[in-house]
């Protein structure tokens, strides 16, 4: 995902934003998965962990606002459990 001069110049402070870090999340996704499955399982990690703090932001002070963070913990657990020592 490559923008040119012009239409860089073209877009809002948020679109430019929102653009750079698309392209930052294409650059470290294509890092991650150079590592293989740990790579990837990484990069899932990264990404539950931002949505889970969105979530949480975008409710803060209402009952729900820890419930993406709970989700998240449960799925570990599980998932140690399944296959921890």
């Amino acid at each position: 995902m490559e923008t040119t001069t012009a239409t860089a110049t073209q877009l809002t402070g948020e679109e430019r934003r929102a653009h750079n870090r698309a392209v930052h999340r294409e650059q470290r996704m294509a890092a991650f998965a150079a590592r293989g499955p740990a790579g990837i399982a990484s990069a899932w990690v990264d990404e539950a962990r931002a949505v889970a703090r969105q979530w949480q932001t975008a409710r803060a002070g209402t009952d729900g606002a820890d419930d993406a963070w709970n989700d998240l913990a449960a799925t570990l657990s599980n998932f140690v459990q399944r296959y921890g020592r």
